[in-house]
């Protein structure tokens, strides 16, 4: 008889009533977070074998030797190579949170925002269904000034695959938008290939100022219609002794 986590069983249980009730930039910041463990882990074995190493065989050891030119030379590759990603890691969820409180501050009456998105093929940062329709949107953390001509081709495909998507499983017209959390947009609201370009602060006046397309009931015919995708992803991806634990 296979025994089931009480613990895990009941988060499993949450997720299945709430599928959409995500943190914006939560994958993101897991994705930093595991990182940095990993490599404080990773860090802290060498380090520990390294001295146990010179401890047992004495300091003037080969082995100790090997150890200590193993520790440095995986510090340099820490440095060289991971934590430049772990900081753009970094950037990006930042990006997503305050695009993220962004959208929360738009009327929670007559909004449904959606954040940290997956139905399988990639992820979506957010989603906004509201009065002017249906939007998703794409976080981008660069820094430099961006020239709306010059967005590179694979955000722009990215973005479309993501309204595609949620237009596939919701029924509705999706408008996706690329939107920069720091960057100066030199163009703003520049439409390229089916896709909106604009700087984070421009973003809740944007949505805002779009003429009215969807009643209170389309919006929330929507809401329901991606909670119900989102779930059955969900379920598909999950393994038969956790389907099971939610339908006992």
């Amino acid at each position: 008889m296979k025994i089931v986590d009480p613990k895990r069983e009941r988060t499993m249980q949450q997720a299945d009533s709430d599928p959409i009730g995500r943190r914006a930039g939560q994958y993101a910041r897991a994705t930093v977070l595991r990182l940095r463990m990993r490599t404080l882990i990773g860090l802290g074995i060498l380090a520990v074998a390294t001295a146990a190493l010179g401890k047992a065989f004495g300091l003037h050891s080969p082995l100790f030797l090997g150890s200590e030119v193993a520790l440095l030379a995986s510090m340099f590759v820490i440095s060289r190579y991971i934590l430049p990603v772990v900081e753009r890691r970094d950037r990006g969820a930042m990006a997503e949170e305050q695009v993220g409180a962004l959208l929360e501050s738009l009327p929670h009456g007559r909004w449904r925002i959606v954040h940290d998105v997956s139905l399988g093929r990639g992820n979506v940062d957010h989603i906004a269904i509201g009065p002017p329709g249906v939007f998703t949107i794409e976080t981008k953390s660069h820094p430099g000034p961006v020239r709306a001509g010059r967005v590179h081709g694979g955000t722009l495909a990215q973005a479309q695959a993501q309204g595609r998507a949620i237009a596939w499983v919701t029924g509705a017209q999706v408008e996706p938008l690329v939107v920069f959390s720091r960057a100066w947009v030199d163009r703003p609201g520049t439409r390229r290939k089916g896709v909106r370009i604009l700087p984070a602060r421009m973003l809740v006046g944007y949505l805002e100022q779009r003429p009215t397309t969807l009643t209170q009931q389309d919006i929330e015919r929507t809401h329901r219609s991606l909670a119900t995708a989102v779930r059955q992803q969900r379920q598909r991806g999950r393994t038969p002794g956790e389907r099971w634990a939610l339908l006992r």
